[in-house]
């Protein structure tokens, strides 16, 4: 049971959801069926908002699940993952979310900015995590991307998954880092450092690592 649990995976977030000050929803989005039904998704938001809009903690475990949040004026985030997950990378993708929106509304993040600006927000969303994979923690690429959509460039053309066909390696390099990041903290302490291939060379990557900024990749 424990080896499946510290079985590595790049699928770290479950769900980002974007609630009003009464709990309501103003953006969800959930990366896999652990609330398949609407109706299962609103209970476990309603709970979620109850038991974190009075704290001033920034992490949580709720219904075996690891929440990560943090509120703006009448807004609350959340990134969700799973109870194993580690909780810097979670808070990597609220912090790049929040961040992005921030410079898109230009720091104006509350509930009616965000409202006339949603096409935005799903662009955004989607440009830092596909299907639960985290592909960017740096809003500056974000809003460079957002905007570059917004002049209808084709999305999928500002994807990591197609970085190598355009030429971009930066997207490359920044998805290596965060998903190794995400291994590593799940290495057992004494075990061998990470190995990593970069550009055809063999990279290890010590333990002592704590945040995605210490990795060298993102230099």
């Amino acid at each position: 049971m424990e080896a499946l649990i510290l079985e590595p995976s790049l699928y770290t977030v479950k769900a980002i959801l974007i609630l009003d000050n009464d709990g309501d929803r103003l953006f969800a989005k959930y990366y896999d069926d652990t609330y398949p039904s609407v109706k299962e998704q609103k209970a476990f938001e309603k709970n979620i908002f109850n038991k974190t809009h009075r704290t001033d903690s920034e992490i949580a475990l709720l219904e075996g699940l690891t929440v990560v949040y943090k509120s703006s004026i009448d807004l609350y985030f959340y990134v969700i993952g799973s109870s194993y997950e580690n909780e810097l990378m979670l808070m990597a993708v609220l912090n790049c979310l929040f961040d992005s929106l921030s410079q898109m509304l230009r720091k104006n993040v509350e509930k009616r900015a965000l409202l006339e600006n949603m096409e935005g927000l799903f662009l955004a969303v989607d440009e830092i995590v596909d299907g639960g994979v985290i592909l960017e923690s740096d809003p500056q690429q974000v809003v460079h991307r957002v905007a570059l959509r917004g002049e209808d460039v084709p999305l999928t053309e500002q994807t990591v998954s197609q970085g190598s066909q355009k030429g971009n390696t930066e997207n490359q390099r920044h998805l290596v880092a965060t998903s190794a990041l995400s291994l590593l903290m799940r290495t057992r302490r004494g075990t061998s450092p990470l190995v990593l291939l970069e550009e055809g060379n063999v990279r290890k990557i010590g333990p002592e690592l704590t945040s995605v900024a210490d990795l060298p990749l993102f230099a």
